[in-house]
């Protein structure tokens, strides 16, 4: 059986990646394509396939403005010729699931979130102080064709699996398709708490610095109290996050695993502020042990068991393996609302049990994903072939 496996673009090992890395393992031979690669910036065991990129490689700054070719990514992604691959297998969260299949094709998309881009985070990113005036102006030109190219392509998938509640009821939105909800993977068995290292006097982030990500609210909010606060990541906000910072905020960059875990264990509380489809870094923190103040939207209702004061009765508390909470939540995307929640997280701070936050994180472990990945393939593979 022939296998293509389609991602975006390979430029770092965040959430999306870790998702691929699991497909790569359970399919060893498949071809992997993708818009752009920059080797060495992806898991050798993703790099161990044969990668075929788009001709946006290959265009004047690819590598580092690779965004500002979105307008193209539709037709850099239709050039692919699949027509020979018996199951296409693609990890989406812009152009990927948009790939032509072959006349006999089995396609099934692990979608991470529709086009964010396009759809209901388009100010977030193009919105007035976001990007410069003429990425906004072309964009809010061409956001209603990419819309509608979007919209038509998402039929080009067979089935779809959403990696939340949250990400299920926008493919159903914007797609009109039924989604199948497997939860990302969980390295719960690497990120394991370290008892020789003796908890630090700091909060953590550990994020892309990418608009909806809501790093700025943070950096805002620990100015103002004070407290010590790092910041593990990159991205395209570094300069204007770096000069609004005061001193008690330290940036560290892109970091190994390693370190990140090492962080994670020594941090009072992990800090996320962005409505997120999922939030893998939510679960790593807490598989540490960590509790989490988190903005309670999106993929972080799904993950984080809040305490009773800072759970709003309509949302729903996700099955836990415990009754005892593993964050604190907070309402309004504003550093006045994060403050807040800091200050309620103080006064509760010796509340929280570890070993129950790091039981509630082990349900979503690598392994969970793997075998229900596995199955669902193999089971709409079996009904295919018939």
């Amino acid at each position: 059986m022939k296998i293509a496996i389609v991602h975006d673009w390979l430029t770092g090992m965040r959430g999306g990646e870790k998702c691929l890395e699991v497909l790569c393992k359970l399919y060893p031979s498949a071809d992997l394509f993708t818009l752009l690669h920059i080797p060495g910036k992806v898991s050798p065991l993703i790099e161990s396939h044969t990668i075929h990129t788009s001709f946006i490689q290959n265009l004047p700054l690819a590598k580092s403005k690779y965004r500002y070719y979105l307008p193209l990514m539709p037709f850099a992604i239709e050039s692919f010729d699949l027509k020979g691959y018996d199951l296409i297998l693609s990890s989406s969260h812009c152009v990927a699931k948009s790939v032509k299949p072959g006349p006999k094709s089995l396609h099934i998309c692990y979608c991470h979130t529709p086009m964010r881009y396009i759809w209901d985070q388009f100010d977030q990113y193009f919105g007035k102080g976001n990007s410069g005036w003429f990425a906004a102006t072309a964009m809010r030109f061409l956001r209603g064709w990419l819309q509608r190219w979007d919209t038509k392509t998402s039929r080009r998938v067979n089935f779809y699996i959403a990696n939340s509640r949250h990400v299920q009821k926008r493919i159903k939105k914007y797609y009109g398709q039924e989604a199948e909800i497997i939860n990302p993977p969980v390295e719960t068995g690497f990120f394991t708490p370290d008892e020789k290292q003796e908890k630090g006097e700091f909060f953590l982030i550990v994020s892309a610095f990418a608009p909806y990500k809501r790093v700025d609210l943070a950096v805002d909010a620990f100015n103002k109290t004070g407290l010590h606060f790092y910041i593990l990541g990159e991205g395209q906000d570094a300069k204007r996050l770096k000069e609004m910072a005061n001193e008690n905020v330290k940036f560290e960059g892109w970091l190994t695993n390693e370190k990140i875990r090492s962080y994670f264990s020594r941090c009072r509380a992990f800090i996320f502020c962005g409505e997120e489809d999922f939030g893998i870094t939510l679960l790593e923190a807490q598989a540490m042990g960590r509790p989490v103040i988190a903005f309670g939207k999106g993929g972080a209702l799904e993950t984080v068991v809040p305490d009773s004061q800072s759970w709003k009765p309509e949302t729903e508390i996700p099955q836990s393996a415990t009754a005892k909470p593993t964050g604190v939540f907070f309402y309004e995307q504003t550093s006045e609302a994060l403050i807040e929640a800091i200050k309620h997280f103080e006064s509760i701070e010796d509340q929280f049990d570890a070993d129950a936050i790091r039981k509630h994180a082990e349900q979503f472990d690598v392994s969970v994903y793997t075998e229900r990945m596995k199955n669902f393939i193999e089971e709409k593979l079996a009904g295919h072939s018939h």
